[in-house]
Parts: C-alpha cells; sequence; structure tokens
C-alpha cells in the first residue's frame, strides 16, 4: 500500500493503522510521482496516486469510494511562482516540478486551453530558485509548493485551484484512491475493513484538527492558524461535483493529447459488503 508523504493525504491516514487491518500489509511512503509509477507497474495494490496516473491506468485499476486529495476552489499547496502576473507569462519558459502528474497537465490544460498560451516547458527537481535560474514561472506542488509560499521572494504566486474553479466553476481532484482491479476481486472482505478505516480516520480528523496542525508545525513549520485553514480547505471525499470536476480535467487532457483515451470512471463496491452494513 502506497501512501504520499505530502500533508494533503494526513487526514486520511492520521488515524488509520494498517496493523489492526492485516499484519501482511506492508506502507511505501513516497512523492506521488513514484507511487504513479509503482501503482501503474504493479507493484503496489493500492495507493493514493495523481488523478492522471489513474487516468493513464484506468483499464486496469479502480477508485476507492469517497476517498480524494480535492479543492473546491484554492488549494494552497498547488502553486505557481512567476516574476510576472501568471497571464502574462503563458508564452515563456515554466519549469515543472518533477514530484507528480496531475498538477502537472492541469498547467498545461489552463495554460494552452484557457488562456492560449504556447510555452516552453522543462522538468526539474522541486527547487524554486533553481527552477526560476531560467525560467519566467516555476510550478511547485504539496510541501514544497507551501514552504516557498512563506518565502519573501517577490514572485508572484498563483493558486492552480482557484484558476480552475475561476475558469470551469467545478472543483479539482488532485488525487485518488486507487486499486488493482484483480486485487480488489480476490481480497474483497480485506479491501471493504480498509475502506472502512480510511473513511473512519478521515471523520475522526475533521472532528479535531489540532493533532494534524500542530504535527505539521513540529515537522515543516509556520503556524498553527496556518495549518488548521489549511486541512480545513481541502477536500478528501469524492462527490458526484468532484466527479464531474475531475471528468472534465479527463476530457480536456485527452483533447489535448495528454492522455490517449477517455477515462471511464469506476468506482469499488462490494455488493456483499454493502447488503450486510
Amino acid at each position: 500500500m502506497g501512501k504520499i508523504v505530502y500533508t494533503n493525504v494526513w487526514p486520511v491516514f492520521h488515524h488509520f493503522h494498517p496493523e489492526m487491518i492485516s499484519p501482511s500489509i506492508q506502507m511505501v511512503t513516497e512523492v506521488p510521482a513514484v507511487l504513479n509509477r509503482a501503482l501503474l507497474a504493479g507493484e503496489l495494490d493500492l495507493s493514493p496516486v495523481s488523478s492522471f496516473a489513474y487516468g493513464t491506468g484506468s483499464d486496469s485499476l479502480k477508485l476507492l469510494p469517497g476517498l480524494s486529495v480535492s479543492s473546491d476552489g484554492p488549494v494552497n499547496s498547488i502553486l505557481v511562482f512567476s516574476r510576472k502576473p501568471f497571464k502574462e507569462t503563458v508564452n515563456g519558459v515554466i519549469a515543472l516540478t518533477n514530484t507528480s502528474a496531475t498538477s502537472v497537465n492541469l498547467l498545461k490544460i489552463i495554460v494552452e486551453k484557457a488562456f492560449g498560451g504556447k510555452p516552453t516547458y522543462w522538468n526539474s527537481e522541486p527547487t524554486l530558485d533553481q527552477m526560476m535560474e531560467k525560467s519566467d514561472a516555476a510550478l511547485l506542488i504539496g510541501d514544497h509548493a507551501i514552504r516557498a509560499s512563506w518565502t519573501d521572494h517577490g514572485y508572484y504566486v498563483t493558486d492552480l485551484g482557484q484558476v480552475w474553479k475561476e475558469w470551469t466553476g467545478l472543483g479539482m481532484t488532485f488525487a485518488v484512491w486507487a486499486v488493482q482491479e484483480d486485487f480488489a476481486e480476490r481480497n474483497a472482505e480485506l479491501l471493504g475493513e480498509i475502506v472502512a478505516a480510511f473513511q473512519d480516520s478521515k471523520r475522526r480528523s475533521l472532528q479535531d484538527l489540532r493533532p494534524l496542525s500542530q504535527q505539521a508545525c513540529a515537522e515543516i513549520g509556520g503556524t498553527e492558524a496556518y495549518w488548521m485553514n489549511y486541512f480545513r480547505t481541502l477536500r478528501h471525499d469524492l462527490s458526484d461535483r468532484q466527479q464531474e470536476g475531475l471528468a472534465l480535467y479527463y476530457k480536456y487532457a485527452y483533447e489535448m493529447g495528454l492522455l490517449n483515451k477517455p477515462v471511464d470512471m469506476r468506482i469499488w463496491n462490494d455488493t456483499k459488503l454493502m447488503r450486510v452494513k
């Protein structure tokens, strides 16, 4: 089982104890790009991954119900840093973080489809100073973006969650929980327990965000007020409205040739378990 290293998944994992479900669960904690490759290669049975990665492998993967990393406006951790206002950089040089896929392709969709830009892209390690040495703008995500947003660097900062909301009127789903379809078929009961444990962790985390905020202060910095607002702003469910926003993202990605096929979002459920509940 994969676990994204960033704070944006903490509410789902904070009260999740895999050893209480099955001693055979092995956790792999990495940045999304590494988990994306591992799940698509069949090296992970289930994991939170970039939404784009699910789109790439949707023929053999299913979504776990009610789990995501989403926003309905600003997300505060998918940020573009630019020397000029963002709209004035869409024909320039843009550095892309190498740690995720969803946000990179969201940036391309917004730049090219919403603003009609034709920039030059290059991939980089997520270090803002290095990225901006030869760029007009740079995309950072997760805790790298959060730390950079606290720095007095003089750049314009643009939240892609907010831009997407203003453009489409919909929220954006950046990560989803996906499972190998054959694993789900063989392990329906175990998977049901895992989903229930994730849902319980999410519910308990949202009831009291202070432990997560205090942990983030200790590990990353910032203030408890910042982190309380950050966790409150995020969405971790997968509602019909969020699926609508994600479907539009997949539609645009396919139209632009970023995905080589349309995406059919399939959500796992076990009817036997549902009837018992």
